[in-house]
C-alpha cells in the first residue's frame, strides 16, 4: 500500500485490507512516501497487527518508487498494490487470485466500470480509454483498464520486471513490462468509486502524456 497525505483515509483503507476475506492471509507493507499532513503519524502511534509493516521513506519520491520498495520486502507467493484512497475495494482482491491460484496466468488486473457515480469525470474515463487503446495498439493485445490500481501478480515475476517509473507512470510500466515478457494478464471485475478533485483527485492530463510517453518507453527498450 503506497501512502502519501492521506490523513483522511489511511486508517480505514488499511482497516478494510484486514478485514477483508480473500481465503487466505494478507501481509499488508504500507510504504509512506513522505507524507507531511499526518498520515505518518497516524502510522507511527497506532498498534497495528504483526501482519502489517511500515516501511517510510525519508521524501516523497513517487509511487513508482514506494511500490519497489514494499516489492522487495514482499515475503509471500502474490503481490497486489492497494491504494489508500478507498477507490477500491480490499475485498475484490478474492476475485483476482483464482486465475493465480490455478496457474492460468501470473498477473490478474481488476476492470472498473465507469458508470453513473462510479465514475470521476467524462474526460477522466476517456483518458483512460485513450491510454489503454494506444497500449493495445503498441503491443498487439486487448486490454480494457489499463491504468487500473488494482493488480495481482507473482510475486517472483513481479519482482523480475525491470521497473524505473518514479510516479504514477508505474502503473502503465507494470502492464507494459509483463505484455513484454509474454504474460497474458487477465482481467476480471472489480468495483470502483472514484475521488473528485476536491477529495484529492490527483491526475492531469499531463499524466495521460506521461503515461503515453512511458509505454512508447518500453515499446522500445527492454530495460
Amino acid at each position: 500500500m503506497p501512502v502519501y497525505n492521506e490523513v483522511a483515509t489511511v486508517k480505514q483503507a488499511i482497516d478494510e485490507v484486514l478485514a477483508a476475506d480473500i481465503g487466505m492471509e494478507i501481509e499488508l507493507i504500507v510504504v509512506d512516501d513522505g507524507s507531511t499532513d499526518g498520515t505518518l503519524e497516524i502510522l507511527d502511534r497506532t498498534d497495528w497487527p504483526a501482519r502489517v509493516r511500515v516501511i517510510k521513506h525519508d521524501r516523497n519520491q513517487g509511487k513508482g518508487a514506494a511500490v519497489r520498495t514494499a516489492l522487495q520486502a514482499a515475503r509471500g507467493e502474490f503481490a497486489a498494490i492497494f491504494d489508500a484512497d478507498l477507490e477500491y475495494d480490499p475485498a475484490d482482491l478474492a476475485n483476482l487470485l483464482p486465475p493465480l491460484l490455478k496457474g492460468d496466468t501470473n498477473a490478474v488486473f481488476g476492470v472498473r466500470v465507469f458508470d453513473g457515480y462510479t465514475s470521476h469525470s467524462f474526460l477522466f474515463v476517456l483518458g483512460n480509454r485513450g491510454v489503454t487503446l494506444v497500449a493495445n495498439v503498441l503491443f498487439n493485445v486487448y486490454l480494457r483498464d489499463l491504468m487500473t490500481c488494482h493488480k495481482a501478480i507473482r510475486t517472483d515475476v513481479f519482482r523480475s520486471l525491470p521497473l524505473h517509473a518514479s510516479g504514477f507512470a508505474i502503473e502503465p510500466e507494470i502492464a507494459a513490462r509483463l505484455l513484454q515478457r509474454g504474460e497474458r494478464i487477465f482481467e476480471v471485475p472489480v468495483h470502483y468509486k472514484a475521488r473528485g478533485s476536491d477529495e484529492g483527485k490527483k491526475l492531469t492530463a499531463t499524466d495521460g502524456l506521461r503515461v503515453v510517453a512511458t509505454l512508447v518507453r518500453c515499446r522500445l527498450t527492454r530495460s
